[in-house]
């Protein structure tokens, strides 16, 4: 019940610190570079179907007003599959330190694990991630996944992951 709680205000949290963050914070690295982030993690932490995930997304360096588009993939142990695109914010803390939170809708296939309701599913993340000279990240973070209620089921699913962006380009 308490991840339920947790994941629960991610989308709150995510609005909050996109509103509450310096426009100067937000501004602070324009030229950042498209990034290729491999993430691995414990999926369905509040429940008893956890599992693996590993992940793979592109974030592309392109900016529409303060969002930047991503695509990508991810996979757990027990053969679930969600394919996503949608948008980030990268608030910067100083030089080394990146806030990104995020929201994607998808395409979701249970195969052996957790029945999230239907096909339709959205993924709001909040990822904490130290950025080296290179512009490459190494990050921690938490993501939640459900229907936001379009099926009469939505039980919904917590994943806590580590990252690994590699900038690509300059």
């Amino acid at each position: 019940m308490r991840f339920r709680l947790l994941s629960g205000c991610v989308a709150a949290v995510v609005a909050c610190v996109l509103f509450a963050a310096a426009p100067a914070a937000l501004a602070q690295e324009k030229d950042d570079p498209a990034f290729l982030t491999v993430a691995a993690g414990y999926h369905d932490i509040a429940d008893d179907h956890d599992a693996f995930e590993g992940r793979l997304e592109y974030r592309f360096g392109n900016k529409f007003w303060i969002f930047k588009p991503m695509v990508g993939v991810l996979a757990t142990s027990d053969t679930a599959v969600m394919g996503y695109a949608g948008v980030l914010v990268d608030i910067y803390f100083g030089r080394r330190w990146v806030l990104t939170p995020s929201f994607a809708p998808g395409l979701y296939r249970e195969g052996d694990g957790k029945d999230l309701g239907g096909t339709i599913e959205f993924k709001s993340q909040l990822e904490l991630s130290y950025r080296f000279d290179d512009r490459s990240r190494v990050g921690i973070g938490i993501s939640h996944i459900s229907n936001a209620s379009i099926y009469d089921s939505n039980p919904g699913t917590e994943t806590v992951f580590l990252t690994y962006s590699l900038p690509l380009g300059k």
